[in-house]
């Protein structure tokens, strides 16, 4: 099968890029004051350990989208890839499965922990469904991470 072409792989990586960034924006700006009998209490993402964690894999996300963004400009733009061995054909495989695995342990923490704090808590309902937001944009980001994880498997030197 002929691996595909360099532009549609740039697509899905700017897709996978804006997804990342909007599911971080969603995220980080999530906040809600709650009454109690003991006073009003601030509620950040940071206060919950699955929202701590998906940002980490939001990070990690980013940065390596950025950084095959930038390889994938080149190969675009100068007709060949920067390197000429398989390395970078290995990096990008080993790569892209590493990062869709990030990724989706960031959505399947986020989405958890959404699920059954809502549950569990009442009135903060709009900062649980803002957190949901967030996880359903990262899902969409490991989804185009995915499929450019199969991209990079058949972009692989074949062997014989």
């Amino acid at each position: 099968m002929k691996p595909p072409s360099p532009v549609a792989v740039l697509v899905l990586r700017i897709l996978t890029l804006i997804f990342i960034s909007l599911s971080f924006i969603v995220l980080i700006t999530n906040s809600i004051t709650l009454s109690s009998e003991y006073g009003k209490v601030k509620l950040h993402f940071k206060d919950v350990y699955s929202y701590r964690y998906m940002v980490f894999t939001l990070v990690v996300g980013f940065a390596y989208t950025l950084l095959q963004i930038a390889f994938t400009i080149y190969q675009v733009c100068m007709g060949r890839r920067l390197s000429s061995g398989d390395g970078l054909y290995q990096f990008d495989f080993y790569g892209d499965k590493v990062i869709s695995y990030v990724l989706a342990t960031g959505v399947g923490a986020a989405f958890g922990a959404t699920i059954d704090l809502t549950e569990a808590s009442e009135g903060a309902n709009k900062f649980f469904n803002k957190g949901s937001v967030a996880s359903s944009l990262l899902l969409l980001a490991f989804l185009f991470q995915a499929v450019s994880s199969v991209f990079s498997s058949l972009a692989l030197p074949k062997k014989s």
